[in-house]
């Protein structure tokens, strides 16, 4: 099974934090703050800091219990077990919040793009273009790794803390440090709502705290390291608010002035202390600080919507870990499609200036209330779960206690309720409204089923050695030496079982070091059939592989285990993630296609399909194609493995005649085949590529190797599929055939779409140059 690792030490830990509170919060906040309530903006912060320093006590004690990624969520999940409503509630509102947290931090950040750093001549831009551009690119960057995207965070975090020091600095050394404190304790204004107004905005920029807690799957020590940089985080973040609004109060710039700047005014503020080049510093450390918080409020949504997949309220896609790059790849990349429909959304299609859709106004501060909303709703009821864990599992070790329960917990909620009440009304009406529909869009779909819902183990794994006896089996799940080749056989007619086991064997000894070899038969649980009428014919269809495979003399080391499933596709994929498989080995599309075309799209490895010919699979003599495709070359790995392992090789470059296109250059192919002791080479014309394979394969008494497209069905309806023609004709021919589907990430499956329109055009671009030169032949010129 692939794992995350825990990588992030307690500076990375508190760099999340600090760097996901120093953001719009100081950058944009401060401004708005000043120019409502003066000084009293201190007062306000350290409100918001006091609020959220009680709820992060009882994230510290729920983490150092739970030490897995997840925050409020998880922490919710495991208290209230029973809720399945209430534990889907608070993962949304979560990962809305962090969601909507990012896209407010982005588009802060496109503010001060628009006001500092872009030119005149591209002001014609939508709001909004700069925060989408950083989502993906921020989307990226989490998606290929923690550990990256953790050091990217502990670099900018000191760059923005540095800067912040630069513009404190700069208001004493303007004023002086008597007359500073002496302006600042003259502006204290008495307006308790306005302050709580200020509270309640301002209380987004103290959440960070959560995004530690949130990614504490990732932390090393996480009972230890994740109280400590929450506190630390929180305390260094209050007192450089404190020196900041010290620094905005002694402006020389007129309040009204910071009123208008709005969001930018601290650039403003800035350059009335250090000039040109101080509004320059803040200006860079205000974009540092957009870009750090987004990245840890990435990271946090990613950490929440993997465990909800994992828990099955949510895509089970979410849970999915990138065999490469060890992160939960669609969780990262949803949360960043979130973000940037959220940015959308407040600020290109509805601002706060005037809509062209609807006459709906929201913008920025409506985004705020909307992501502080979803933030404070999880907050209150993790304050309820703290003092309900205590009643209710009075034994649990907790290597943090929150004093004061259960006072300090409920104070907490008195005060979250009190801070949305302060929200903005936009913001509170579109966060409620979402979030219940997302709770009604669960109640339809009704959630994903447990595994242990969909599969039954009805007989364990069962091992047998070459030599014909029994060894002890290893669960897959502990197969922990990378080194290893596994090749997961699953098996749909026993019939086939020695076949596609000799098929794996062959393949298996291409590669150097050990393989193991796990034969899968998943017997179909119709819905409303009890498993215990099925069970025994499950393990029936055990022992008659076992006998078939035991008749037939496979020499080779091998597992076999069945299962029942109401799900065969669910079982075959969850079984090789689960085994880390590097290979499935499998039938083509037959009586049931579609069980085949769901492994081949989203299996984790790479996957051989076996169809036609003779009752076993020669691999001494193997035929294939010359071409160009990104799964053409794909194949060429295991070609050139077989090939070194002692199979003769034929390459065939097809000239159809067909109207299908001309043959192609086959030095490309050649190259890749490095290690292969014999290649032939042949230049057919047929009526179409896939006749003049069959025939080639036929004549040469070998079999045919293809590769294929993980996702044929585009190029079956626009282009027509070349290994269905292939597969058709070789079944009629009596050829055996391999089909080879690589495992692909993005980019590769956009360049296998994308290739048969780049081949089209170039072939009728090299026709288009012929034609043309055969007229100026003509013409003698």
């Amino acid at each position: 099974m692939v794992e995350h690792t825990r990588t992030l030490d307690f500076k990375i830990a508190f760099a999340i934090g600090l760097g996901t509170m120093i953001a719009a919060g100081i950058f944009s906040l401060s401004g708005t703050a000043v120019a409502e309530v003066g000084s009293s903006a201190v007062i306000a912060f350290v409100i918001a800091a006091v609020i959220a320093g009680v709820t992060a006590a009882a994230y510290s004690e729920f983490a150092s219990i739970y030490s897995e990624n997840g925050g409020g969520y998880l922490f919710c999940s495991r208290t209230f077990e029973d809720s399945d409503l209430l534990t889907y509630g608070i993962g949304a509102s979560l990962f809305l919040g962090y969601t909507g947290t990012t896209a407010f931090y982005l588009a802060t950040m496109d503010e001060w793009f628009f006001r500092f750093v872009l030119p005149e001549s591209l002001h014609f831009l939508p709001h909004g273009t700069t925060a989408v551009v950083a989502a993906v690119l921020l989307g990226v960057l989490n998606a290929r790794g923690t550990e990256e995207s953790g050091t990217f965070q502990l670099l900018v975090t000191g760059a923005k803390v540095a800067v912040l020091f630069a513009f404190i600095g700069g208001a004493f050394a303007f004023k002086g440090p008597a007359a500073a404190v002496g302006t600042f304790a003259a502006g204290f204004q008495a307006e308790p709502v306005n302050i709580l107004t200020v509270s309640a905005l301002a209380f987004i920029t103290f959440f960070g705290f959560s995004a530690i807690a949130a990614s504490a799957g990732e932390i090393i020590e996480p009972q230890r390291t994740v109280p400590l940089a929450i506190g630390a985080s929180i305390v260094t973040v209050t007192v450089l608010y404190a020196f900041v609004i010290v620094a905005m109060v002694n402006s020389p710039v007129p309040a009204e002035i910071i009123a208008q700047e709005g969001e930018t005014a601290m650039g403003r503020v800035a350059a009335s202390f250090l000039g040109p080049v101080g509004r320059s510093l803040i200006v860079a450390g205000a974009i540092f600080s957009m870009v750090s918080a987004s990245n840890a409020s990435i990271l946090a949504a990613s950490s929440i919507g993997s465990l909800m997949g994992r828990q099955g309220q949510a895509p089970r896609r979410f849970s999915r870990i990138h065999r490469e790059f060890g992160t939960p790849f669609w969780s990262v990349m949803t949360a960043t499609g979130v973000i940037v429909a959220l940015i959308v959304a407040f600020i290109a299609l509805f601002p706060a200036e005037g809509a062209a859709l609807g006459g709906i106004n929201l913008g920025l501060t409506a985004l705020t209330g909307f992501a502080t909303l979803n933030l404070l709703l999880p907050l209150a009821v993790v304050n309820v779960a703290l003092v309900y864990s205590r009643r209710r599992f009075p034994d649990l070790k907790r290597g943090f206690r929150v004093p004061g329960v259960p006072a300090v917990p409920v104070i907490g909620v008195l005060a979250n309720v009190a801070l949305i009440y302060n929200l903005p009304v936009d913001g509170v009406i579109t966060g409620l409204l979402l979030t219940v529909g997302l709770l009604v869009a669960y109640l339809v779909w009704g959630g994903a089923p447990d595994v242990d819902e969909l599969v039954e183990r009805v007989v364990p794994p069962r091992a047998r050695a070459a030599s014909g006896g029994q060894t002890e089996a290893t669960e897959p799940s502990e197969a922990a030496d990378t080194d290893t080749y596994r090749i997961l056989v699953p098996i749909a007619r026993p019939e086939s079982a020695a076949r596609h086991v000799r098929l794996a064997a062959a393949l298996a000894a291409s590669h150097a070091g050990e393989a193991e070899i796990h034969v899968l038969t998943v017997t179909e649980l119709p819905d409303q059939t009890p498993n215990e009428l099925v069970r025994d014919t499950a393990a029936a269809r055990v022992d008659r592989i076992e006998r078939l495979l035991e008749d037939a003399g496979v020499d080779a080391d091998y597992t076999v285990e069945g299962h029942l499933c109401r799900d065969v596709s669910f079982d075959v994929l969850q079984t090789a993630r689960d085994s880390a498989a590097d290979l499935l080995v499998m039938g083509y599309p037959e009586e049931r296609p579609e069980i085949t075309e769901t492994v081949e799209f989203n299996a984790p490895c790479d996957v051989v399909y076996a169809t036609g010919g003779a009752s076993a699979l020669d691999l001494r003599t193997l035929t294939i194609g010359v071409g160009g495709g990104p799964h053409q070359r794909a194949l060429l790995d295991i070609a050139d493995s077989l090939g070194g392992s002692g199979t003769s090789v034929h390459l065939v470059n097809v000239t159809p005649t067909g109207g299908g296109g001309s043959g192609e250059d086959p030095g490309v192919t050649l190259s890749a085949l490095s290690t292969v002791e014999s290649v032939e080479v042949h230049n057919v014309t047929a009526d179409s590529v896939a006749d003049g394979l069959v025939s080639k394969a036929a004549e040469a008494d070998s079999i045919l190797l293809i590769g294929a497209s993980r996702d044929r069905r585009l190029r079956r309806w626009v282009f027509g599929s070349t290994p269905d023609r292939v597969v058709e004709r070789a079944r009629e021919a009596g050829v055996p055939v391999l089909v080879y589907a690589s495992a692909q990430g993005f980019p590769e499956r956009l360049e296998d779409y994308l290739f048969p329109v780049y081949r089209y055009l170039r072939q009728k671009f090299q026709r288009s140059v012929a034609a043309l030169r055969g007229d100026a032949d003509a013409h003698g010129t």
